[in-house]
């Protein structure tokens, strides 16, 4: 029982937390063996059960929270009369109520004695699946010295184990919880199986995951790590990771000029031989002492999981791995890289957890949101056929949409295909409705092109439009009349690969100016000038290469600036050198976004999305952002990577037989309205996090939604975190996020049905 008293004292000796240790997932009963008003009562299906201090000495809280399902919150939030003790129980932590535990059918079960109740009455909280048995017991220990100052008036960290076992009641029986289990007093009967909903998906059923024959490692010219592990396997048949051999070798060495290989061996065969590249897309957890990895073969993904015997054996490896990843990805070596940098690229490949949720329980969520649509808020539709409303293009013209551009002012939305654009209009009630289509996109000579980039400016009145073979100028094409209607040079030498808003919410003011990037140069572009738009007083160009790929802007006019290298630059105006600049974590940054105050940058890379804090928390520049003052060299931002969980990945590859390519993550957007939201898509499945949830580190930030198709471009409607516009190859739907639905087997494999519109066909393709 004690033998993690060290490790308990470590966390509970955190007096700044008010929460000493939670267990995050789970569900909350009543069990009445011996009552006539039934044997048990689900009272949360979906809680956390926390130890909270008091403002008492030596006094606390065993506090069991519901937790609220994505939009379900906010619905709450706006009920009158809420009545907020409905959704937390608080028990005192006093050994009155005999708290203990067991493991149950691979489930860790807490029981307490419910005092205000009859004779034997208990609380159970039953955890998860994916809650390790290490962490229940790291919580019965903290529950059982909080028990022991409560009654002493003293430290626990003074107890004796004898003292300390006082206050263990594992002896104590604890009923099962099952409300279809057999009462002493009565026999309840088992309810029948809920038949499959009409129109879901019956899932077939999948033969084990095998590990696949390993590849040849090539001839290793210097080791960088080799450490030994336990090795699992992700079985996506039953959704957990199985073991297949307790002893293993993992080998992380050089094979060529920036060529890495990582092979893992057991005692009798070589289980894996593969790359180090981004696409293993690789997760340390060092509560869990695993590393979790995909490997991807023509067939099929996998996701395979070492687990390490201490820190110290997962710490040698990460830096052997990391370090190799880092150099095939910058061709340069690690030792070259300063000290925070290295630190910096460390830290934010251990952000995500490997615990996932049960594919039962998520189908009865759900299931719930459909068939109770009083709960839910007018701005969703309950039935997924009416949820998405969208209009079909012409397939037989051989294009696809490509670009979307969402207004700010006006409540429109413009679609791309090839040389034509549909403007389509958002309704009150959260639909698309198509208004028009602009046929022919020409240059003021009459020369057609396909826009390859395009930016509302002017209150939504104008279109900057750039021809990819034309990368000095820009066309402007008054929306009004459906024609372009200026062509800007920008300059003769210096291109403008990518341009941007002057600030957040420019596209909504007569603000003309913008800004303008090349691979290694940053400008304002004022079209109102003769000649060149450029204007070279306020022109910042770097001897260097950099490779600028993306850039964004806060409501003030901040500047974020980030490159194909993989680092972000910050500055508080043009023409400057930057304020602060964030180093790279190896791939490149293909889109950026940053919210209107400036506080958070969304950095999207190919496999991965970066969510960096641009507030600085200590030292002299306390409470400013990095655009205005430069973060201190040993204090830089720390960034929160945002990846889905291996598994996840591995199963949708296992769908698409396709590597994962984000596009750009945007947050949700609008005057006077926080971020709360984040979303992206890669290939046909669009993914949203929850902000709030992604910021506090939740194992469960995303949900998604897969189409049948590719997703070519996604976007929040301006001014709300509810509905999404996605452009698919042939469509254009608007879709409520509560339509989104936690990843399993299910939600993976199984695409939203094709929808009927309820607008008209567009005749002529857009």
């Amino acid at each position: 029982m004690f033998m993690l008293r060290g490790v308990g004292k470590y966390i509970f000796g955190d007096s700044t937390k008010q929460d000493i240790i939670q267990l995050d997932q789970g569900q909350l009963y009543i069990v009445r063996p011996n009552s006539v008003k039934g044997y048990s009562e689900c009272i949360f299906k979906d809680a956390a059960a926390t130890i909270r201090r008091t403002s008492t000495n030596y006094h606390y809280q065993l506090v069991i929270q519901r937790a609220y399902e994505e939009g379900e919150e906010e619905l709450v939030d706006d009920a009158e009369d809420v009545d907020d003790a409905k959704d937390e129980k608080t028990f005192l932590l006093d050994e009155s109520l005999h708290l203990r535990s067991i493991i149950r059918d691979g489930q860790a079960v807490f029981a307490w004695r419910d005092l205000s109740g009859d004779p034997g009455d208990l609380y159970e909280f039953v955890c998860d699946p994916g809650v390790q048995s290490g962490s229940a017991h790291m919580f019965e220990l903290v529950a059982i010295q909080c028990q022991f100052e409560r009654r002493y008036k003293r430290s626990h960290e003074t107890a004796t184990e004898q003292e300390l076992h006082q206050f263990s009641f594992s002896d104590a029986p604890i009923p099962s919880a099952s409300p279809t289990a057999v009462s002493p007093t009565a026999q309840v009967k088992r309810a029948p199986e809920a038949p499959v909903k009409k129109g879901r998906k019956r899932l077939v059923a999948l033969a084990p995951t095998v590990a696949p024959k390993a590849m040849p490692a090539p001839e290793s010219q210097e080791i960088l790590t080799r450490e030994t592990a336990e090795l699992h396997l992700f079985d996506v048949s039953t959704g957990t990771f199985v073991l297949q051999e307790q002893k293993v070798t993992a080998t992380v060495s050089e094979v060529g000029q920036w060529q890495y290989w990582l092979d893992i061996e057991g005692e009798n065969k070589v289980w894996l031989g593969q790359p180090v590249i981004a696409d293993i897309n690789p997760v340390f957890n060092f509560e869990y002492l695993s590393f979790i990895f995909n490997h991807h073969t023509n067939q099929c993904s996998y996701s395979w999981l070492l687990r390490f015997k201490d820190i110290e054996t997962e710490e040698r490896f990460q830096e052997g791995l990391m370090r190799a990843l880092w150099e095939q990805l910058n061709e340069q070596k690690w030792i070259k890289a300063k000290d925070q940098e290295r630190e910096y690229v460390l830290e934010a490949f251990q952000d995500i957890t490997m615990e996932d949720a049960p594919e039962e329980e998520e189908e009865e969520e759900f299931e719930d949101v459909e068939e109770h649509p009083g709960n839910q808020s007018e701005e969703y539709d309950t039935d997924e056929e009416e949820d998405d409303t969208h209009v079909k293009g012409e397939q037989g013209d051989g294009k696809e949409n490509s670009q979307l551009a969402v207004g700010y002012k006006h409540d429109r939305s413009f679609v791309v295909r090839g040389s034509k654009i549909g403007v389509f209009k958002h309704t009150p009630n959260n639909e698309l409705e198509f208004q028009t289509s602009i046929s022919k996109v020409q240059t003021p000579k009459g020369k057609l092109f396909e826009p390859k980039k395009v930016m509302l400016h002017g209150e939504d009145t104008g279109l900057i439009m750039q021809d990819g073979n034309n990368p000095h100028s820009l066309y402007k094409m008054d929306l009004e009349y459906g024609k372009v209607v200026d062509e800007w040079q920008v300059h003769e030498d210096i291109p403008i690969d990518i341009f941007a808003p002057e600030s957040k919410f420019a596209q909504m003011t007569n603000e003309q100016t913008f800004l303008g990037l090349s691979h290694n140069a940053l400008y304002r572009v004022d079209p109102r000038l003769s000649g060149n738009k450029l204007v070279d007083s306020e022109l910042k160009q770097y001897v260097s290469k950099n490779d600028f790929s993306a850039v964004a802007t806060t409501e003030k006019g901040y500047i974020a600036v980030a490159s194909s290298k993989g680092d972000i630059r910050m500055f508080d105006r043009l023409g400057i050198n930057a304020k602060t600049h964030i180093p790279a974590l190896g791939e490149a940054i293909i889109g950026l976004d940053v919210s209107a105050d400036g506080r958070w940058i969304l950095a999207t890379c190919r496999t991965y999305i970066l969510l960096i804090d641009a507030l600085q928390h200590e030292g002299k520049s306390e409470g400013k952002l990095g655009f205005e003052k430069a973060f201190p060299k040993d204090a830089k931002p720390r960034p929160r990577r945002l990846c889905l969980n291996p598994s996840h990945v591995a199963q949708m590859q296992a769908e698409t037989k396709k590597p994962l390519s984000f596009t750009t993550a945007k947050f949700n957007t609008g005057l006077d309205s926080d971020e709360t939201a984040i979303i992206t898509s890669t290939g046909p499945f669009m993914v949203t996090w929850n902000l709030r949830k992604a910021i506090a580190g939740r194992k469960d930030p995303y949900t998604l939604k897969r189409y049948t198709e590719e997703v070519k471009a996604d976007n929040f409607r301006f001014g709300s975190d509810k509905n999404v516009i996605v452009a698919l190859p042939n469509e254009v739907n608007m879709v409520g996020r509560q339509t989104f639905k936690k990843p399993t087997r299910e939600s993976i494999s199984t695409p939203i049905r094709q929808l009927r519109s309820r607008h008209a066909i567009v005749d002529s393709p857009y």
